[in-house]
């Protein structure tokens, strides 16, 4: 990046009072110029500890939600308002209403990758570190979960429980199959395979280990293996591969790239720092129920 469009940043940020947070899946030159990188609940909580009176959260949509949820006392920004989650878009408050009507009574477990609408009518969220956990926390044998199939068939399998799920997905998890898998270990054979929840099951079936991306970086700085074939976004291999000098990462695929994670761009920072545009708050009447299904979670030992 720039030296100089790096300096104007940290003036900016310096004379708002602001915290600038980035997602693993940002590209390099964002995740450098961030003041804390991570996943997006990992992010929202650390934020939530400063006294920084702006956030400035380089990610989608739902993550500057979360921000606002807990941080009410702060100015949350999205660099980039258009940044979605095509996930998140397809579950909504009504639809997810509609569902639980037509079934017996059961907890609803919600995915932080989520409209807060959705998180604040859920008993409970996770996320794809804890969501095994969550579940099991609930003491009951069916529940619903919302909006991942892949990360509620991965829960049903390590848990028993009986788990409706709901048929979201994200696109790029999807899309990795298992002949996919197979190609890129046979090129790298002695590379350890992490795959992530979201993944399709025939997928996470084939790994070596299945985590969250926060999983991914904390299993790789650990194992005594020096190749790691990660299955998830390809923004996550600059983490990796910056953590861990002497180890190599192989994409298990290229086709696995956000395009929303990539929108934002240094000089979207600069210029959301600059005239603190991109406000994202969620109103009051939804912060307060979301709030719950989040401090649930986050009790959650």
């Amino acid at each position: 990046m720039n030296p100089e469009m790096m300096k104007k940043i940290k003036n900016l940020a310096r004379k708002q009072n602001a915290l600038i947070l980035a997602h693993n899946y940002q590209p390099p030159e964002i995740q450098d110029l961030a003041d804390l990188c991570g996943d997006s609940l990992e992010l929202s909580i650390k934020a939530a500890e400063t006294s920084a009176d702006v956030v400035v959260f380089c990610g989608v949509h739902f993550m500057a939600e979360t921000a606002s949820i807990l941080c009410p006392d702060k100015t949350v920004l999205l660099p980039r308002p258009d940044a979605g989650c095509p996930m998140a878009d397809m579950v909504t408050p009504a639809a997810l209403t509609e569902k639980v009507k037509a079934l017996p009574e059961m907890p609803v477990i919600t995915y932080v990758n989520s409209p807060a609408a959705v998180k604040a009518i859920s008993t409970v969220c996770c996320t794809s570190a804890n969501a095994v956990k969550v579940a099991r926390s609930l003491d009951t044998d069916e529940l619903l979960m919302t909006p991942d199939r892949n990360l509620a068939a991965y829960t049903a399998a390590q848990t028993g429980i009986t788990i409706h799920a709901w048929d979201g997905y994200c696109p790029y998890h999807e899309q990795l199959a298992p002949e996919m898998v197979s190609q890129v270990r046979r090129r790298y054979p002695g590379a350890v395979f992490m795959a992530h929840p979201e993944c399709r099951p025939e997928v996470t079936a084939m790994a070596d280990v299945v985590t969250s991306t926060s999983g991914m970086l904390l299993f790789a700085s650990q194992s005594p293996h020096t190749e790691f074939i990660v299955g998830t976004e390809t923004g996550l291999i600059y983490p990796l591969e910056k953590a861990n000098p002497g180890k190599r990462f192989y994409p298990a695929s290229e086709k696995m790239y956000c395009a929303d994670m990539k929108k934002i761009t240094p000089e979207h920072v600069a210029e959301t720092l600059a005239h603190l545009s991109g406000e994202v708050r969620v109103p009051e009447e939804i912060r307060n129920p979301a709030l719950s299904a989040v401090q649930k979670m986050l009790s959650i030992r």
